[in-house]
């Protein structure tokens, strides 16, 4: 029994320290398109094509001590199909991936 109280008080706070960091200083909010930043609504535009932007969500992220801002695109093709888009702050994309 003593063995495993000493698990449990070992093992459970070193779980929450890795479950917590994960999520800190991470901030998302769903913005309007007039709010994203013109190099940003290009690369979207650019990487939709004939879809239709449905939602656009903010990520702020603190790494390293360092903010990291990433827009997110949810974009419905004309076939039907669902993808999203990621754009750094730069205008640069990161990823297009099927939803």
């Amino acid at each position: 029994m003593k063995t495993r109280t000493l698990l449990l008080i070992v093992a459970l706070p070193i779980t929450m320290l890795f479950a917590t960091s994960g999520f800190a200083g991470k901030n998302e909010e769903k913005i309007q398109w007039a709010n994203v930043p013109a190099v940003v609504q290009k690369t979207i535009t650019e990487n939709a094509g004939d879809g239709k932007i449905e939602e656009i969500e903010k990520e702020t992220e603190t790494k390293h001590g360092k903010s990291i801002t990433v827009y997110e695109a949810k974009v419905k093709k004309s076939d039907g199909k669902k993808i999203e888009i990621k754009v750094g702050e730069d205008g640069k994309l990161i990823k297009v991936e099927n939803d």
